[in-house]
């Protein structure tokens, strides 16, 4: 029966140990996807004024459009600092893969912009100059670069053992 037990919390553990991984990773990636939006908005919309996030309408609009887009990058960046104060909270913190998450967040975001929005659905372009190519090249290069550093950091080895012993400490 002890031994029952024994392998009851161990599995306990184990499965915990897998939630959390999940979690410290959505965490990075919602606040990525956040600090990425903030700082779009930020910069392209608002400082350099390249362009609007929908584009296709008066300007009225466009401002507008800036305005619900700059909410999402608000919501999404507490949705993944409040799923951040729950890790540390039971202890279940890891840096590396919340960083990885973090780097996957904002080089998806970058990536689905540059493609999906700016391509796809022309909704707006990164800047309306003749050579556009050169804008969108090097948008998407440091996009999946990002993708590449996330994937990096969630992927390895030692940031797994490292989590592994934080989730049992939470349950002993």
């Amino acid at each position: 029966m002890a031994t029952e037990k024994g392998n009851k919390k161990n599995n306990s553990a184990y499965i915990n140990s897998s939630k959390y991984r999940k979690r410290v990773i959505w965490s990075g990636f919602l606040f990525g996807v956040g600090l990425a939006a903030f700082i779009d908005e930020t910069i392209f919309h608002q400082l350099l004024r390249w362009h609007h996030f929908y584009d296709k309408s008066t300007t009225d609009i466009g401002l507008i459009s800036d305005g619900l887009f700059h909410a999402f990058s608000w919501f999404a960046t507490i949705g993944g600092l409040f799923i951040f104060a729950d890790i540390r909270r039971r202890n279940a913190m890891c840096h590396k893969r919340w960083w990885g998450g973090i780097f996957l967040g904002t080089g998806g975001f970058q990536l689905y912009d540059g493609t999906i929005q700016h391509k796809l659905m022309r909704i707006h372009q990164i800047r309306y100059v003749e050579n556009v190519f050169v804008y969108d090249l090097i948008w998407n290069i440091l996009a999946v670069f990002m993708i590449i550093i996330g994937l990096i950091f969630v992927a390895s080895r030692r940031s797994g053992q490292h989590f592994r012993k934080a989730a049992a400490h939470d349950h002993e």
